[in-house]
């Protein structure tokens, strides 16, 4: 984490591309890779290092709680504070920890080379407390225990849709940092966008409906805090993705 200057700490490493014939399987930028290792850090000491009453603890001031929040904030610990993002952190099994590693590389990647290390870390924080409290909003004062970086996954792709989609179809992890940003109705003429998105919605509305597709056995799908992390993602990516005007387009 050396840079922390947005788009103009990370112009190199977002200016570096492959040749379009060669492309490597993994190729991410450096925070996004740090990112992977601390989500993979936190579940091998929960697994490996703490026993029952540890993982309650571990849960207890890290996990968010819509519950928290029925209570006066001044007669309790701060872990209203922080719970929010440091929810993300945390994984219910090894199935939902490589699920949400798998899709954070491939919709992490595009918007890390965008926006750069510190930018990065703001989305992360932000868009984590937005999937948190919209899951609250659905289960207020509920004792539901919300933990998973699923909805900061689900607001890097919303991010992603407004710029790492081409014209002309598919989804460009390499070189979709180059792109234009595209206007919130203008992401949405995209076809692959539009699709996309609706089937990721029908996904999620399946899971309310109790439908779950992927994930069930690591426990309940937070169908809600997916919502409110791709809504962040898409409809406030503006405010994160600098100079987006000056940007080259890719055919």
């Amino acid at each position: 984490m050396d840079h922390q200057d947005g788009w103009t700490g990370g112009g190199d490493e977002a200016r570096q591309t492959e040749p379009p014939g060669r492309q490597p399987v993994f190729n991410l930028p450096g925070i996004l890779v740090t990112s992977i290792a601390i989500l993979c850090a936190f579940y091998l000491v929960e697994s490996l290092f703490l026993g029952a009453q540890g993982r309650e603890q571990m849960l207890f001031h890290m996990a968010f709680s819509p519950l928290r929040y029925v209570y006066p904030l001044a007669e309790q610990g701060l872990e209203w504070f922080w719970t929010p993002v440091t929810y993300s952190l945390l994984h219910g099994g090894i199935e939902h920890l490589l699920f949400n590693t798998l899709w954070l590389m491939a919709f992490g990647a595009p918007v890390a080379r965008r926006i750069g290390v510190f930018r990065y870390v703001v989305f992360w924080m932000f868009s984590a407390a937005a999937g948190a409290f919209f899951h609250a909003a659905i289960h207020w004062g509920a004792p539901t225990v919300l933990i998973g970086a699923s909805g900061v996954v689900s607001a890097l792709m919303g991010a992603a849709c407004r710029f790492a989609f081409p014209a002309n179809g598919g989804f460009s992890r390499m070189n979709g940092h180059l792109y234009p940003r595209q206007s919130l109705l203008g992401a949405l003429r995209n076809r692959t966008v539009a699709v996309f998105t609706g089937l990721w919605f029908l996904g999620n509305i399946l899971i309310a409906l109790g439908l779950p597709l992927v994930g069930a056995s690591a426990g309940e799908i937070a169908w809600d805090a997916h919502i409110g992390g791709f809504l962040f993602g898409y409809l406030l990516f503006g405010l994160f993705d600098p100079e987006p005007d000056t940007r080259r387009s890719i055919p």
